[in-house]
């Protein structure tokens, strides 16, 4: 008996045709023959190979290949087109061969050594949208690569693809004329560098915070520099204590420079070491230390980045490293606030984050990042029983920090969670998108705009987007697998949803509810009612009108879908106050 080999996996798909072939076919069959032939051979196949992909089908007119990541595609695809304007040069007009080129990254099903599913469709659809010798991709594409490669991209809005239920959004990469790509796009990968946790040499556990805090504002201001690819925090926070060198640490992560050092904090003053190494050769390309006192730390953060950003991109003056920054605070004590209540937040304690961030903010009222943060606590810990004083103050936040930075991601990103759960979609999007242009590797970003995308009514996106996020690294927040559990469940995949809510080590309420739902669906009616006995111990006035209240889906059939599989968990239709003993 033969073994039918069946996966599903996400992958990066290229779909591309060649312009007019029946015409061309009519002109001259033979020597049409001979040269598309030639240019698989000679170009195509060669491209595909260099950028890691896979030819898996190939049609007289066309091809499909599919690549291990979007920017693999996307730079085949550019890679392509140059090459094939330079022999285009060489041709009369009439004769030149001209490609299409479409490129989505989706979900996918592979049979013995063939791929196809909507992932493939959808490709195959939006490379009909690329004008002659141009590019087409999809939302999910432009997203991933964000500023990775130096391209441009012009948003065609959602399209409705034959045969493909949800809308798609389409960009088109090029000259704005869309006519012929840009020679300057082709590959220019940039310098990629992962900032690790700076060592707490204070000799006391419980400053350990501040040397994270420290790490993560690093790699917050190395990601506003667009000519560089940094790793997400929580890839480079994964190897903290793990012993690995420098080299080990490139590696594992793939990048090619890792900034490392400690830091001493004595009373109000503070000592930070800190160097640059070149991970091929293991060579230090550059180091330096500073001892300041405490309320200089942003000053050091900015000669730390500016140091890094001169080495690596030789056309940068640090005095642009310099005017990257809006200085957040001058007020040590504030800045500590943040790094505590922060450090919380990323652990999901988000009620106690608050009144550290408010501390913060009555230290210094003009803290952008921390009139975020607070923004962003008082959201998150109230995504059930939305408290109206308490999302009136995330609002009232968040409104502030942007007032007060409107150029900082984590103010735009704030704010796009405040709408996202009071139920504007629309805004929610811009103030995603916008946090998302301004610092497009903060993988936390990401995995919320999954959460956009899915209650906006695209969970098939979502899905892509948070297995995109989570495929960025091998080591991402814990919550991402929440995001994922929920999609599943809109998805109807309730036993996947069940698998991946169940992995999350901390759940909030919103994450237990899908869970008891998925259990629900799945006729585990005993499970789904030991879910919701406990976020009852949490939220005992809980019910099924608290539920529709806060839910804000975009399609009512979604949230209809969510609040059947409550009812049938056992949640009560409204919270009945138990009577008193007289």
């Amino acid at each position: 008996m033969v073994e039918n080999s069946v996966q599903r996996r996400l992958a990066a798909i290229l779909a591309a045709d060649v312009v007019g072939y029946s015409r061309l076919m009519g002109v001259d069959e033979d020597g049409t023959l001979t040269v598309v032939r030639n240019l698989r051979a000679e170009v195509i196949e060669t491209r595909i190979a260099e950028h890691q992909g896979r030819l898996f089908k190939s049609m007289g007119d066309g091809f499909l290949a599919e690549f291990p990541s979007v920017v693999k595609a996307v730079a085949c695809a550019v890679a392509l087109q140059k090459d094939m304007a330079a022999r285009n040069a060489e041709l009369p007009e009439d004769r030149a061969i001209q490609l299409r080129i479409g490129v989505n990254l989706g979900d996918v099903i592979a049979e013995d050594g063939d791929v196809f599913g909507e992932g493939v469709n959808v490709a195959a659809r939006i490379e009909g949208l690329a004008p002659a010798g141009g590019i087409a991709v999809t939302g999910m594409v432009h997203d991933n690569v964000g500023s990775r490669l130096d391209l441009s991209f012009e948003d065609m809005g959602e399209q409705q693809l034959k045969n493909i239920a949800q809308p798609v959004r389409v960009y088109r990469l090029g000259a704005p004329s869309g006519t012929s790509v840009r020679p300057t796009a082709v590959e220019r990968i940039k310098p990629s560098i992962a900032v690790l946790p700076f060592t707490n040499m204070s000799g006391d556990p419980g400053q350990q915070y501040i040397s994270d805090g420290i790490t993560e504002d690093i790699i917050t201001e190395l990601a506003r520099f667009h000519g560089l690819s940094v790793v997400a925090r929580h890839a480079s926070f994964h190897f903290a204590n793990k012993g690995k060198s420098p080299i080990e640490v490139a590696r594992e992560l793939g990048v090619a420079y890792v900034v490392e050092g400690s830091l001493r904090k004595l009373g109000g003053r503070i000592r930070i070491t800190a160097q640059l190494v070149d991970a091929r050769t293991g060579n230090h390309i550059w180091a330096d230390r500073y001892d300041r006192d405490a309320q200089d730390i942003f000053a050091i953060q900015d000669l730390v980045v500016a140091a890094i950003v001169t080495m690596l991109e030789g056309r940068m003056h640090a005095a642009e490293a310099a005017k990257a920054r809006a200085k957040p605070t001058t007020n040590w004590s504030a800045y500590d606030c943040l790094l505590q209540g922060r450090d919380l937040c990323d652990h999901q304690r988000d009620a106690e984050a608050v009144p550290l961030l408010e501390r913060a903010i009555a230290v210094d009222p003009h803290f952008a990042l921390a009139h975020a943060w607070l923004a962003i606590a008082l959201t998150m810990s109230n995504v059930i029983l939305l408290d109206d004083d308490q999302m009136a103050k995330a609002e009232s936040a968040s409104k502030q920090a942007l007032e007060l930075d409107t150029n900082d991601a984590t103010s735009h990103w704030a704010r796009a969670l405040y709408y996202l759960w009071t139920g504007d979609h629309d805004r929610s999007r811009f103030h995603f998108d916008r946090a998302l242009t301004l610092n497009p590797a903060d993988i936390q970003i990401k995995g919320d705009y999954a959460n956009w995308q899915r209650a906006s009514g695209r969970p098939a996106d979502a899905l892509a987007t948070i297995d995109a996020a989570i495929g960025l690294g091998p080591f991402v927040p814990d919550w991402f697998a929440a995001v994922r559990g929920l999609t599943l469940f809109d998805l109807g995949r309730y036993a996947d949803a069940v698998e991946a809510l169940e992995s999350v080590p901390v759940q909030r309420s919103s994450g237990l509810l899908y869970l008891a739902a998925a259990r629900a669906q799945l006729g585990d009616l005993t499970g789904a009612r030991e879910v919701i006995a406990e976020v009852k111990l949490v939220k005992p006035d809980l019910s099924l009108r608290n539920v529709i209240q806060v839910l804000h889906y975009a399609r009512p059939e979604a949230q209809q879908h969510l609040i059947d599989a409550l009812r049938k968990a056992g949640l009560p239709e409204q919270y009945v106050r138990p009577l008193r003993a007289s």
